[in-house]
């Protein structure tokens, strides 16, 4: 993510916490930019965005951050995030400071494969209820929603930025705020 775009996350942030404000961004359309945002959006429904990508993976998130919004079932319950490792991280983080929703994330095969234990551990260290349906470390995950209101996470400074990001993005929902040591 370049710093112009760390700028517009911050800012936009900034006023979707006051609530009463309306942001609107156009961004250069990637894949990473797009995500990140969306999330934002569906945190903060007075973000407006522009120019978003229509990737896969951007797809993907955009459906899943909208079964949020549908009547809970039984099928509403299971999302396949397919390739998407952004989605799973990202979504890993949004769906655990959502209150009263539970999902099981899951993906392909191969996104089996991909650990996202590090960013679990840091949500459970916040207090989210995050569960493994199978191998430890691995999706599939359960994700019970639930207001979080703890504030102080460390993770080790070389993983994924997106784990960083994930949790950054979610901050502002966090009661406390967010206080992450690397």
């Amino acid at each position: 993510m370049n710093l112009l775009l760390k700028s517009e996350i911050l800012n936009l942030t900034r006023a979707a916490a006051n609530w009463r404000s309306k942001s609107k961004i156009k961004i250069t359309g990637s894949k990473s930019e797009t995500n990140r945002l969306l999330l934002l959006q569906a945190l903060f429904p007075n973000i407006s965005l522009e120019n978003t990508s229509n990737s896969d993976d951007s797809e993907v998130m955009q459906k899943a951050l909208a079964s949020n919004s549908q009547i809970p079932t039984p099928n509403s319950l299971l999302i396949d995030i397919h390739h998407a490792g952004t989605a799973m991280r990202f979504l890993t983080a949004y769906f655990a400071v959502n209150e009263g929703r539970e999902v099981v994330l899951t993906g392909s095969t191969r996104m089996k494969e991909r650990t996202i234990k590090v960013l679990v551990e840091a949500l459970q260290q916040l207090g989210a209820n995050i569960s493994y349906e199978n191998q430890e470390g691995y999706p599939p995950i359960r994700i019970n929603g639930q207001k979080i209101t703890k504030n102080q996470v460390s993770i080790p400074a070389n993983v994924s930025s997106q784990y960083i990001s994930a949790l950054l993005l979610v901050a502002p929902k966090l009661e406390n705020g967010l206080e992450l040591t690397l």
